[in-house]
């Protein structure tokens, strides 16, 4: 029974959870507790550090009584955590803010402005492997030096919230290289510290933790730790890593040609790659086997049904009900399109970006209309994927999909379709907690690899093939989707104009 079970604990944005797993990936029990986001003012989004590891020491007590003997069962401990998170602490581990900033805080965006100004893509992009964004932890420390400069004076190490939790348990001070190469601040070729990255945005190279592996052993759990958690002294502790790889891992995807879309409120289509695909458009995160995921974000996923239920229905109909009516209607919509830009675009010149329905004709009805609004997010991200395709210089073979939108079977089908490749669910939803497994298991030498570890503990719960009548007709209407995408740019900005 020794050493026959791994700790995994996911930081996440409302909660931390805490689960057993056992040696060959299967999740045993998970508990969870859950924590608040402060919002001091308008755009602005932190979390009390002390509340995840007060949350996490709760979930590890309340999971170890689920398991006879799990406390000394426990061969090691993985985690993963939300990214960007910029926790600052002293030499002695001590928070020196009692608050971070977190990933969806948008404090840092006249920074983010004046860097756009001032530098051209071709400055930056092979030297932090991404274009600016106000949640990379470069412009957080930034707006951190120049507002609360007491707090950053006397950081001796800026962390993200797993690190955090890593520190508390082990007392060791690290980063892994997948939150280090999504911080503006990484040099994806050396996967160290960029010195031209921290030289352009005025920041202490000093007080960057150092970078490690996401595989290796951190340290081992402290007697302190023993004592808050109930873990045994001594626990072999990994590095861990960012929530997004992690759960990439724990889906399956972790060679080049497989993607991941993550079909949640916004969609997130992301291609596996040997290096990152410098694009102003692209956003890159490094993967804990060694790749890079190069990653595209739609701000109208989920949300344009969403949108769709409330505007057309005043949320009286179910989702069911709208997916049943956009069945009725024929592959294609007749010709209705369906741009689902409706909160803009996250990244590029077009952030302006307004939805449209372009090719209406009296013959079109609602169930046309919800078609179009599901076919058009699914062309929207097959044009993200034409882009990854024609940086990478190698196709998607296939992509496996997570997210409440991978739960309906006409969305699915009508996205493998426009895709043309086959779409894969995850038999296990918990990604995040099998990821940390798998490195658990990599560390702890039960594989070589982490890869291996992936291929042992991922299945697959079903398989979406394109519909081959529905290929055809999507085929012809892709091109005609990117021309109405490309003509329609010019027209945002006389839009904005009519508002002044």
């Amino acid at each position: 029974m020794a050493d026959d079970l791994f700790l995994a604990i996911d930081v996440g944005t409302g909660s931390v959870r805490a689960a057993l797993v056992d040696v060959k990936g299967k999740i045993l029990s998970i508990a969870v507790r859950e924590h608040e986001q402060i919002v001091p003012q308008f755009g602005w989004s932190e979390q009390r550090p002390a509340d995840w590891w007060q949350g996490v020491a709760a979930a590890i007590r309340e999971v170890l009584e689920t398991a006879p003997d799990a406390r000394s069962r426990i061969s090691a401990v993985s985690a993963c955590g939300q990214m960007h998170g910029t926790v600052l602490v002293d030499g002695n581990g001590v928070l020196t803010r009692e608050t971070a900033p977190l990933w969806n805080d948008k404090r840092t965006v006249d920074y983010v402005t004046a860097f756009e100004r001032a530098h051209a893509p071709a400055e930056y992009l092979a030297e932090s492997a991404n274009p600016p964004t106000p949640a990379w932890p470069g412009f957080k420390l930034q707006w951190l030096r120049d507002n609360d400069p007491s707090a950053y004076a006397r950081t001796a190490a800026v962390l993200m919230p797993k690190d955090y939790i890593n520190l508390k348990l082990t007392g060791e001070i690290a980063m892994d290289r997948t939150d280090g190469g999504a911080s503006f601040l990484m040099n994806p070729q050396t996967g160290e510290w960029s010195d031209k990255m921290v030289g352009l945005l005025g920041l202490d190279k000093s007080k960057l933790a150092p970078l490690r592996d996401p595989v290796e052993i951190l340290g081992h759990v402290t007697e302190a730790a023993a004592l808050e958690t109930g873990l045994r002294a001594g626990t072999p502790v990994l590095v861990g890593g960012a929530d997004y790889p992690v759960a990439l891992l724990g889906s399956g995807v972790c060679r080049p040609g497989i993607g991941s879309e993550v079909m949640g409120t916004s969609a997130i289509i992301t291609a596996i790659a040997e290096k990152p695909l410098l694009d102003p458009s692209v956003s890159n995160v490094g993967t804990v086997e060694g790749n890079w995921g190069a990653f595209m974000l739609l701000e109208s996923g989920g949300d344009a049904m969403r949108w769709a239920r409330r505007a057309f229905h005043e949320k009286q109909l179910s989702y069911a009900d709208i997916v049943a009516k956009a069945a009725e209607a024929p592959a294609g919509s007749d010709r209705l399109f369906f741009m689902p830009y409706l909160v803009g675009e996250r990244l590029g010149d077009h952030r302006n970006a307004r939805a449209q329905f372009f090719g209406i004709g009296a013959g079109h009805g609602l169930a046309h209309m919800h078609r179009a609004v599901l076919e058009g997010v699914a062309f929207a991200v097959k044009r993200h994927i034409n882009i990854l395709d024609g940086i990478s210089g190698s196709r998607l073979e296939r992509v496996i999909a997570s997210g409440g939108g991978a739960k309906t079977k006409l969305w699915m089908t009508i996205k493998a379709s426009v895709y043309n490749i086959p779409i894969l669910v995850p038999q296990e939803a918990e990604c995040g907690i099998v990821g940390c497994a798998a490195m658990a298991a990599a560390a702890t030498g039960r594989f070589s690899r982490v890869e291996d570890a992936a291929d042992a503990y991922v299945s697959f719960a079903e398989e979406i093939r394109p519909d081959p009548r529905w290929v055809d007709v999507y085929a012809k209407m892709q091109p005609f989707f990117e021309k109405l995408y490309a003509h329609s740019q010019a027209l945002y900005n006389d839009l904005d104009g009519m508002a002044s």
